[in-house]
């Protein structure tokens, strides 16, 4: 009897040590792979190139440059809300977007949000802990012309195990003095999921 007992727990301790391992496997972060049907890195990335090319390619930059001395516009990235069913880490598309406006060279980028607050704070450090000649001063920030706005979205088709996942990124782009929109732009990925 002690035998046979000795002989299933050592099944069962190979079954759960087969069971648990698991294997990692470092990939091109480019590479496509979509294991969950959820919003990825790749859409992320794609997006945001898509979307920035379509902006750029809009007559408001060269309306821009014609008005002022053929300047490259200054743009800010605001807010872009998550309104989808899932958590969307929204920082990281806005990553991609900045990124996007800076490779492109058509404008330049300046900082938003806490970033911006981060610079502010170090600039009034620096009024008390740093040399005369080193400190930087307040009131010389470069202002931005237009600001970029914008949500994610999605809808849920779902029948038994299988569901379409429908995702739109809506962007506008805003003349800050005007607050005129002069440009407004979407972008839509929908994927199908069968379980």
């Amino acid at each position: 009897m002690k035998k046979v007992y000795i002989a299933v727990m050592a099944l069962v301790v190979a079954g759960t040590s087969i069971s648990c391992s698991h294997k990692v496997t470092r990939i091109d972060p480019n590479e496509q792979i979509d294991l969950s049907g959820r919003w990825n890195n790749t859409d992320s990335r794609l997006v945001a190139e898509q979307m920035i090319d379509a902006i750029l390619k809009e007559k408001w930059v060269g309306e821009h440059q014609e008005q002022h001395n053929g300047q490259r516009p200054v743009v800010i990235v605001g807010f872009v809300t998550n309104k989808s069913h899932e958590h969307i880490e929204a920082e990281t598309f806005v990553k991609d977007v900045e990124s996007s406006f800076i490779k492109s060279g058509r404008v330049r980028l300046v900082q938003g949000g806490k970033k911006r607050d981060e610079l502010r704070a170090e600039k009034a450090d620096q009024q008390t802990n740093a040399s005369a000649s080193s400190m930087k001063k307040f009131g010389l920030e470069q202002g931005a012309d237009y600001i970029l706005q914008g949500s994610i979205n999605s809808i849920v088709d779902s029948q038994k195990r299988k569901k379409v996942v429908y995702y739109q990124v809506d962007l506008e782009l805003t003349n800050i003095q005007s607050n005129e929109v002069v440009w407004i732009g979407d972008k839509k990925i929908a994927k199908y999921v069968q379980n």
